[in-house]
This record gives C-alpha cells, structure tokens and sequence, in this order.
C-alpha cells in the first residue's frame, strides 16, 4: 500500500502514527491545545523528536460550536505549518549525515478550501478533510497533487447530531466511500492521492465504533490506504465508563486508546492518527507482530 503525497510518496508497508498538533485552546484533549503558531510548533518537533512519521496541525476543534471565519483559522494553522515546515527541513538538512531525519510530511486539518489552499502554499503535503468533501476541495486536491484524507460523516461539521441508524454500518461505509472516491475522480482527483478515514465518533454510536473497528479489513479492501483517528475519542471513554452518558473525560483515556490502536494494527489500519507516545510504542508492536518484514 502507498499513499502518495504532494511531494513524495508514502509506503505504507508498516502502519504510520500522524501525531495530533491543535493551534487551539478547546479541542477536546487539553494535553493537545497548543494555543499558538508558535507553542504548534514547539509541540510539533516534540512529535518529530518522538518518531511520528506525519504531524497533523488544525487550527479548529472538531467539536460542535459557532463558526470560525477562513481568516481567522487560517491565521492561526498558517505560520504553524509554515513554521514547522521550516524547522523540520532545516533539521532534516542538519542531520542528514547522522541518518536521522526529521523531515516528516505535514497534514493540515481543515474542511476549508481557502485555508486548505493557503496550509499547502505554506508546505503541507495532505488536506485532512473533515467534512466528506466538496466540488471546491476536490478539485484544490487534484490542482495541488496533495495527499487527501476524504472522512465519512452524514452533515457539516462542528454540528451534534442523533445518532444514525443502519442496517449494516460498515456496508453503508463502503457504499458512501464509493460514491465519494468516485466524485473526487470526476474533478480529476487520483485515487493514489485518497486515504479514507471511518470517521469514528462522528454521527456513529460507540457500539458501531467499535462494529468498524471490528471490521476495518473490509474497508481496506476498497483498496485505499487507512486513516484511523480514534486517539482519547469518546467512544472509548464510554466503553471505560460503562455508559454514553457518564463517559470518561479524553484526559483519562490513554490506555483505552492504546488498546484500540494495537487492535486496528491487526485489522488493517495503515496511518493511526494519535496523541502519545504510548498509542505510537503500540502501534509499532503491534505492526511487529501482524506485518513481519
């Protein structure tokens, strides 16, 4: 499997850890709010220094709440990659004789096509789309020859929703990423680019997370690499807790998460979108165990 991007090409042969930078102060996990460019940026060679092969920077939590204006998203995600790109770069040249580089792509969180445009003219490599995708975004992605990662969900983000119901929820998945593979195709978008995430937690009850999870074998075999973001997400505070409704708080669900990340090891996920160091030492066993070299 590879997954190509706006400069270089993935292989995904082993699964990769895209650690989480959040240029915000009220994403979910406080361990992930860096607040500012440049605290993102600090927080962001932690990452690189930690070994995560791809650093993930948004600038918006995905959670519900008011609008935030492609001005002021893109002021604060903007001199984060740009910065980031520049370090990591400049780290790479310095430490090229050691083999040790840091120079690791970066993916810019966003469902804006106008913040979209500018994270990539300031070096990202990878749109990290939240909101399934539009004809604006679409045809951006094939204009740049980024990477993509095209996310279910059933609305517009940053808006709670009851959970939906389906016959068969990893069959509608696969169903929607057809469709949606298919319209970014049309506006000239290659599949080599696309990487799909399942969406965990967005319009989907814990119990069809975890069907998913279960499952993620079957949505691989779309042929297109795996993006699973399920680090401290609140389906595994409800599975801790027992219950939706008293679920545990993210800052309490690192272990939950690392038992997740090792399981959608074995089950095929290929870029394990993450928080810790612990979830990355996961992940790394686990792809010991079940991708022998």
């Amino acid at each position: 499997m590879a997954w190509r991007l706006a400069d270089r090409t993935l292989d995904l042969a082993r699964p990769i850890g895209a650690g989480i930078v959040n240029v915000t102060v009220d994403s979910m996990f406080e361990g992930a709010r860096s607040g500012t460019p440049e605290q993102a940026v600090a927080d962001g060679l932690a990452l690189a220094e930690d070994g995560f092969e791809m650093l993930d920077i948004g600038a918006v939590a995905a959670k519900a709440g008011p609008p935030v204006s492609p001005l002021d998203e893109a002021a604060a995600l903007v001199p984060a990659v740009e910065g980031l790109v520049t370090e990591l770069r400049g780290s790479f040249v310095a430490q090229e004789r050691t083999k040790e580089p840091h120079n690791v792509p970066i993916s810019a969180d966003t469902f804006s096509p106008e913040v979209a445009r500018r994270a990539l003219a300031a070096g990202a490599e990878v749109v990290n789309d939240i909101s399934g995708g539009c004809e604006e975004m679409f045809e951006l992605v094939a204009e740049s020859g980024c990477g993509y990662v095209l996310m279910h969900i059933e609305g517009p983000p940053r808006v709670d929703r009851p959970f939906r119901e389906y016959e068969d929820v990893v069959d509608h998945l696969k169903a929607w990423f057809e469709g949606r593979v298919e319209a970014a195709r049309d506006l000239g978008v290659s599949e080599e680019q696309i990487a799909i995430d399942p969406g965990l937690d967005f319009d989907l009850s814990p119990e069809q997370d975890l069907e998913i999870l279960r499952r993620l074998g079957e949505l691989r075999a779309l042929g297109l690499p795996l993006y699973v973001s399920l680090s401290r997400k609140d389906f595994i505070g409800a599975v801790l807790a027992g219950s939706w409704d008293e679920r545990l708080p993210a800052r309490e669900r690192e272990w939950g998460t690392v038992a997740a990340v090792t399981l959608a090891v074995r089950e095929g996920a290929d870029v394990l979108r993450i928080h810790d160091r612990s979830s990355l030492q996961a992940m790394r066993v686990a792809a010991e165990i079940v991708r022998p070299a």
